[in-house]
């Protein structure tokens, strides 16, 4: 997730440097071919351009728009898994009899293992190995299983919180409490892969590029009389922030993508982390994530 502050030029140019020099490039040959070609050439009136400029402008919102929908949903899934991850552990250790607290302690550092493993996972990163210093041998070898390994895990959680339940470690009323919020667990985890794997319109992006190149030649067309120095660095220019909003608006459309722009499901982890072994008692609590020069994962 980008920060608010010391986000450098060079990460915001390196998103558009190839269409930028493409335009660059665009622009020249159209300066150079309508100039030799100027009696061949129709005259293009400057509302063609403006109008085109305008109808871009809104394309370009409605796609901001909808991109920031999903980079939003992803941060409220979680949010959700935040507060369901602390709400299992507390429920548990206010529900259940002390003479199960290393149970208890075992389903809390699968729920730290499960957050780590959802996040690679959904980063198509290596689940397991983000998993492997909270699990033991037995945890490891039934979740290696699982195509779906924080599905697995998951699962683990439900089947012992059942036992437990079969111990008379708490209630019927107390389980169904704890059953609700595996499911919210599992809920949330679904909703995290179905923005995964929902793939935005590739068209409509292929439609917003090739209405900027269609702006950039009517554009430089229309002003007659202007010269190279300032007719085509105009065009870049206008070009390039529709170039570099589209970019944006691509990169905030698929938030688990394992880049500056990500929902920062790292740093969310390490949180869950800390809350939990702090419920438990436990010594080795780790510090926040630091975050980069400008952004945190």
């Amino acid at each position: 997730m980008l920060l608010n502050n010391g986000i450098p030029f060079w990460y915001i140019f390196k998103k558009v440097r190839l269409e930028f020099l493409i335009v660059v490039l665009f622009s020249g040959f159209v300066f150079y071919y309508t100039n030799y070609h100027r009696g061949d050439m129709p005259k293009v009136p400057t509302s063609i351009p403006s109008f085109l400029g305008t109808a871009i402008s809104v394309l370009l919102s409605f796609k901001l728009a909808q991109s920031y929908g999903r980079w939003w949903e992803a941060r409220t899934v979680w949010g959700m898994i935040v507060n369901d991850s602390r709400t299992l552990v507390m429920q548990l250790l206010a529900f259940s009899k002390k003479d199960y607290f290393e149970e208890v302690k075992q389903i809390g550092m699968r729920q730290i293992a499960w957050c780590y493993g959802l996040s690679n996972s959904l980063r198509k990163l290596d689940p397991l190995a983000a998993m492997k210093p909270y699990l033991n041998s037995t945890d490891l070898q039934a979740v290696e299983k699982h195509m779906n390994m924080p599905l697995g895990l998951l699962q683990l959680n439900n089947l012992q919180i059942a036992d437990l339940y079969r111990k008379d470690a708490f209630s019927v009323y107390h389980h169904k409490q704890l059953d609700g919020t595996i499911t919210r667990l599992c809920v949330s985890m679904g909703a995290a892969e179905r923005i995964k794997g929902t793939v935005f319109p590739s068209t409509y992006s292929i439609f917003v590029k090739f209405s900027i190149f269609v702006f950039i030649f009517t554009f430089v067309v229309s002003l007659e009389g202007l010269h190279f120095i300032t007719k085509v660095p105009l065009a870049v220019i206008i070009s390039t922030i529709f170039l570099l909003l589209d970019k944006t608006a691509e990169h905030m459309q698929d938030p688990f993508e394992n880049r500056p722009t990500d929902t920062a499901m790292s740093t969310i982890s390490r949180n869950i982390e800390i809350n939990i072994k702090q419920l438990l008692d436990e010594p080795n609590v780790p510090k926040p994530l630091d975050p980069e020069k400008f952004f945190t994962m």
